[in-house]
């Protein structure tokens, strides 16, 4: 019995270390008062957390600054390179070479969470990616993020690249304090890109009760993240959710917050005081790890986008969906307060209407030259489906003892090797639709094959390079 006695600190130790480890794997939590910085509840709010996309808030905070600063304008052209076209998704997808105003860019950055958009605004705002993270970093030590440190401007897995909830309700508060002639850019519903719209991936906006902010962030070692704000009755709150175990649990856990802080206005007073959100404490600690608690044993990769939804139709205002009547929405667009209580039923309610907000390549347009703009991302969508049906009818094996089929694959392929164009227009001069190749051969007919056995073009680096 003694030598167990002994060993019972030890044994204590050793269930506290196992312990320890899963209650900072907990999610974080905090909310906030936006005009005050008062904290009304905080859990985990000072452990060290991988940011993920909430970083790109960071980016537009930087980036909009320059442009109040009169260094750039919101017009202002940058080019897609290579490396801001090799980011992984989310993504815009755009070839290298392509140019998109700031405007744009912070638009698809922040709505479509475009990891490529990210880099372009980094490159032309900063030089480079490590430029750009050094001015991110100054900024989050001017704003006193002193737990916050950069390595890129989306937030993708990278050593060093860490914050907290306290500092990330510090940048939502200083977006709002600082350029509050910007802060549109964190609440728009939906944009819309040639033929594609786009819901914000912030399932808040549209659907909570005067919900008008801010971002989303996914990777697989911080969970699902969101910070958000919304105003009822002239007082804003930022609630902010780190490590949630899904899109949907993150919009839940950030509803309830503003639920509870909402409700009890009126009786703050009677709450033990938390002081403001630059005097939490920080907890000197590794950011927890939650891949294999978020990601292991999945099926699919999860992503920012699993729980946002995308329509790909273009025909008028993004307004309810093929899921509820809208009555929810109704009342969103009215002001009062949604008749369903339940997040999960407010939740997969279609958002309140509104018109999606038009994004293109290419310099500021207006008029008939944004029309034909429109109509030209448009067709080069449409071409790059083309493409990838062709792509992917000729990696199918050949059908039966048919030749002209296999012979043909080179054809289909062929417009690769050509120089790259801005809208893909080019189209191949042999046909390459697998009716024509699937009817009987003739004489005419066979001489095909041949010309399709001409040397073959060695494949572009666009080819050959991984998709990122």
């Amino acid at each position: 019995m003694r030598p167990l006695l002994q060993r019972a600190p030890i044994i204590l130790a050793a269930i506290l270390a196992i312990l320890a480890p899963r209650a900072l794997h907990a999610e974080a939590r905090l909310l906030i008062e936006a005009d005050s910085g008062k904290v009304l509840e905080a859990e985990n709010a000072t452990v060290p957390w991988y940011p993920a996309s909430l970083s790109k808030l960071m980016t537009a905070y930087v980036t909009l600054q320059a442009v109040k600063d009169g260094k750039i304008t919101l017009d202002t052209l940058f080019t897609v390179s290579p490396i801001a076209a090799s980011q992984s998704p989310s993504k815009m997808g755009f070839r290298p070479g392509t140019q998109v105003t700031v405007d744009n860019a912070l638009k698809m950055m922040l709505v479509k969470s475009a990891n490529d958009m990210a880099v372009v605004l980094a490159e032309g705002v900063g030089g480079s990616i490590d430029g750009f993270s050094a001015m991110m970093n100054q900024t989050a030590q001017k704003l006193g993020m002193t737990q916050t440190s950069y390595v890129n401007p989306n937030g993708l897995p990278a050593d060093g690249q860490i914050t907290s909830a306290r500092d990330l309700a510090i940048l939502a508060r200083a977006i709002i304090k600082n350029l509050p002639e910007y802060e549109y850019f964190v609440h728009i519903p939906s944009i819309r890109y040639g033929k594609r719209i786009t819901q914000n991936f912030n399932r808040l906006i549209g659907r909570y009760p005067g919900a008008d902010g801010f971002k989303t962030g996914f990777i697989c070692a911080s969970g699902y993240n969101l910070i958000a704000s919304a105003t009822r009755d002239g007082r804003r709150l930022i609630a902010v959710v780190l490590g949630a175990s899904s899109g949907t649990m993150r919009s839940v856990r950030a509803a309830q917050l503003l639920d509870r802080g909402f409700a009890n206005n009126g009786l703050t007073w009677l709450r033990p005081s938390l002081g403001t959100v630059d005097q939490l404490a920080p907890i000197d600690a590794s950011p927890p790890n939650l891949r294999d608690e978020v990601c292991g044993g999945k099926h699919h990769k999860p992503s920012d986008e699993d729980d946002a939804p995308v329509a790909s139709s273009a025909g008028g205002p993004a307004s309810a969906s093929a899921t509820g009547d809208g009555s929810n929405a109704m009342f969103l667009a009215s002001g009062l307060q949604a008749p369903l209580q339940k997040p999960s039923e407010w939740l997969a309610a279609p958002p309140a209407p509104s018109e999606p907000i038009v994004v293109y390549t290419g310099p500021t347009r207006s008029g008939a030259a944004l029309v034909a703009a429109v109509a030209a991302d448009s067709a080069s969508q449409d071409a790059a489906a083309k493409h990838g049906k062709r792509s992917h009818a000729a990696k199918k094996p050949a059908a039966g003892p048919k030749t002209a089929d296999a012979s043909a694959k080179p054809d289909a392929k062929k417009p690769d090797a050509k120089p790259a164009v801005r809208h893909a227009n080019v189209k191949p001069t042999a046909p390459a639709d697998p009716s024509v190749a699937a009817k009987p051969a003739k004489p005419k007919a066979a001489a095909k094959p041949k010309a399709a056995a001409k040397p073959k073009t060695p494949k572009t680096s666009s080819e050959t390079k991984p998709a990122g």
